[in-house]
């Protein structure tokens, strides 16, 4: 299966979009070789801003552009993007609703030999927890150019996490998705599989094996998990019962955390949750650090056959 980061659809649907509309601004914090901006900057010189290694500013001049009708995507790695600039986002962001994009690299444990400083495993937690902010991981490279150009058209303040490493490709260049809709791959009646970013094509390979154990799989990207798709999880829990998520991500406050508010408030249904076991990344190889958390099509599978 062909393999591609989806940093990749990221640097190069912003120059596509940059091309067609100049208010589309990006805001570097000086790495924009590795977040994929390079030719953006190369290109579109005036309509881009290289602030240095200062995410903090980044985020208050992506907010004044925004007050002047421009469309400022503040670029960086996502545990900078949420924990560094996380007060600038609050008050100078999100408080006044304004439409900045904060496009990350490097979410989850794709980092990898980068280490725990570098690897974001709380950010999309974090982000949901702040009012008016939408929160985004594409599930490939071209999930990844779909909703960076439904971000641009989408009013309002936007983290979106980008993975370093590459991930399987699983659709192609005429995938349709909408901000706030999970994408049901495929149904199923006995488990719903509900993922997001690199642990969709998991979630695909699971249901696969499961299939040939004679347990039929439903399979969602739920993509954006603010907002998220309640109806689509409502509709898992109403008619199939048992769900299992899984997610590049703290165990707590993301993906999981989300369907479980769900569940719980309906007062029904059961939920195993796959993800990073509340524990600090280290430097590994990618696939270690996932396996180390459990986040593998076996670990989808166990779980799965254990809420039969």
């Amino acid at each position: 299966m062909k393999k591609i980061a989806t940093r990749n659809g990221f640097g190069e649907e912003l120059v596509e979009l940059g091309r067609k509309n100049r208010n589309i601004l990006v805001v570097d914090a000086d790495i924009g070789k590795s977040c994929k901006t390079d030719k953006f900057a190369h290109e579109l010189e005036d309509q881009h801003i290289n602030v240095g290694i200062a995410e903090q500013n980044a985020a208050g001049v992506a907010a004044g552009l925004a007050t002047c009708g421009k469309i400022p995507f503040v670029v960086t790695y996502a545990v900078f993007g949420s924990l560094r600039m996380c007060e600038m986002i609050r008050q100078e962001i999100a408080y006044p609703k304004l439409n900045v994009k904060i496009a990350c690299s490097h979410g989850g444990l794709t980092p990898a030999n980068d280490g725990a400083s570098h690897q974001a495993i709380e950010d999309m937690g974090v982000m949901r927890t702040i009012p008016n902010m939408t929160v985004i991981m594409p599930a490939d490279y071209y999930a990844a150019k779909e909703l960076v150009r439904k971000i641009v058209e989408y009013e309002g303040p936007v983290f979106i996490r980008f993975t370093r490493d590459a991930i399987p490709v699983i659709y192609d260049e005429n995938i349709k998705l909408e901000i706030g809709k999970a994408h049901i791959i495929q149904e199923g009646k006995d488990v719903a599989l509900i993922a997001n970013g690199d642990t969709v094509c998991l979630a695909l390979e699971a249901a696969k094996i499961l299939e040939g154990e004679g347990i039929s799989a439903k399979v969602v990207d739920m993509h954006t998990i603010k907002p998220l798709d309640v109806d689509c999880v409502k509709d898992c829990i109403e008619n199939i019962g048992k769900i299992v998520t899984s997610e590049d991500h703290n165990i707590m406050n993301g993906l999981g955390s989300a369907v479980c508010e769900v569940a719980a408030e309906l007062g029904k249904g059961k939920v195993k949750r796959i993800g990073i076991q509340d524990q600090f990344g280290e430097s590994a190889p990618y696939e270690r650090l996932m396996a180390k958390n459990g986040i593998t099509v076996e670990g989808i599978v166990a779980a799965a056959k254990a809420l039969q």
